[in-house]
């Protein structure tokens, strides 16, 4: 990490010329500014401005109706972006180049516009600390690498997709070790950007890979969640490569997760471990449990946030379908890792890789919130194949989950009606625009049958 001081002594001597000032939008992304350093750190550093569409747009930044905080009825005024310099990072694999994160302020209050991703967030870690509480979390993030590159792939329409590795490389070490100029860099500028990187490996799939960083609070883990997925998308391309964080880029092959772990601390000691428990959960982990379990629907659209997302879920592939939990079981949508050790802790294997990780974590805090303040009873934990049983499901399709979204009085009362709404308005964007594409398997499948 960066302090101020040891940036401007790197901007006097040449040693950086470029910042990189960020927000981060609606699907997790990084949108922002390249400054010149000296202007950046002779005034700059104070604040920015954007255009306000950037956290009312979708994927391809088209600018649907529909939103209260933001139309051409209103003119897409401007946002101030205020940079934390607490974030400031170097840049190891752009040279010259430092980057920061900025907190998204309304222009005329200077207060945190509402929905924008790191207010959530912050206003559900603020919400434990007021408890007594830190949110410790982890994510886990999966993609694919491909033998072409983003440009290459795009003029070919997308199709004739190649991984790099004809075969399923889950801890292969023969096969990442040809992945190698890919994956070094990326652990190791990463690692030099401040982010506690602690390994890599070959995932269940043909060029599948994972790259994991420790734990940390909650808001950091967002954080390093955010600019290790940009980075890797910029460091593949350097090396000539595509990589995808698409949940389910193919049919026949399993998708991509991104599981987040997630455990309460209070004065600095686990606050989900209690030693005379058969499995070592204490009661306030049993409820915070609970709550994500009753309230899993309610957010399910913050952890799969378009229709692809769900393509991911079907049973025998490692991605869950029911809203169960089990002890150390890959096959639950919870799993309870690290049982009966003070690294007790709630893995949500739900999320897949193109979460926005800000909203996810917000999303399963309030509802832990909610649990531990309903002091809300855990069921047994179930065994065996839990694709089978009883249990309530996962929502199946993005217009279910914007659904349970709506009308989710948890999150309406946690993230406020107009955050609610905002996101639920995302999700019916991303349904309208699917509806109305007519797709390569209709067409194959009825252009002369039907």
């Amino acid at each position: 990490m960066l302090s101020f001081d040891t940036l401007k002594d790197q901007v006097a001597d040449g040693t950086v010329d470029t910042v990189l000032v960020c927000l981060v939008d609606m699907q997790g992304r990084l949108m922002g500014k390249r400054f010149h350093a000296k202007h950046f750190v002779n005034g700059a550093w104070e604040e920015t401005h954007c255009c306000n569409y950037l956290l009312a747009t979708d994927l391809a930044m088209a600018t649907p109706d529909g939103y209260a905080s933001t139309s051409w009825e209103r003119g897409y005024g401007d946002f101030v972006m205020k940079p934390d310099l607490a974030t400031l990072r170097p840049v190891p694999w752009l040279e010259g180049t430092v980057m920061v994160l900025c907190d998204v302020l309304d222009h005329h209050t200077h207060e945190d516009v509402p929905h924008s991703p790191r207010a959530i967030l912050k206003k559900q870690v603020n919400r434990l600390k007021a408890m007594g509480y830190d949110a410790m979390c982890a994510t886990e993030l999966e993609f694919f690498l491909f033998e072409k590159s983003f440009d290459e792939i795009r003029k070919s329409g997308f199709r004739d997709l190649a991984p790099i590795s004809g075969y399923n490389e889950d801890y292969s070490i023969l096969q990442t070790t040809r992945e190698e100029h890919v994956m070094r860099p990326i652990r190791n500028h990463l690692w030099d950007a401040g982010l506690p990187i602690e390994n890599s490996k070959g995932e269940a799939e043909t060029g599948q890979e994972e790259l994991n960083i420790k734990y940390a609070a909650a808001m950091d883990t967002a954080e390093y969640h955010t600019i290790a997925k940009h980075a890797v998308k910029e460091i593949a391309e350097q090396q000539g490569h595509a990589v995808t964080f698409l949940p389910k880029w193919s049919h026949d092959k399993v998708g991509s997760s991104s599981h987040v772990h997630q455990s309460l601390w209070q004065d600095g000691k686990p606050a989900f471990y209690d030693e005379s428990d058969a499995l070592g959960m204490s009661a306030l982990m049993k409820n915070y449990m609970a709550g994500l379990l009753k309230y899993a629907p309610d957010y399910t659209a913050f952890m799969a946030p378009y229709i692809n997302s769900y393509k991911r879920f079907m049973k025998g592939t490692f991605a869950p379908t029911r809203i169960i939990w089990s002890v150390d079981n890959r096959t639950a949508g919870y799993r309870l890792c690290g049982e009966g050790s003070k690294a007790i802790r709630v893995e949500c294997r739900i999320p897949g890789s193109d979460m926005n990780p800000y909203l996810a974590m917000a999303g399963m805090l309030a509802a832990g919130i909610a649990g531990i303040e309903e002091g809300l009873e855990l069921q047994a934990p179930a065994k065996g194949d839990v694709y089978q049983g009883e249990t309530g499901m996962i929502p199946s399709t993005l217009r279910d989950a914007a659904a349970a979204l709506k009308g989710s009085e948890m999150l309406r009362k946690a993230l406020g009606d107009d955050v609610v709404d905002h996101y639920v308005r995302a999700a019916e964007v991303e349904i309208e625009d699917f509806d109305r594409v007519v797709t390569d398997y209709e067409i194959a499948r009825g252009f002369e049958r039907a």
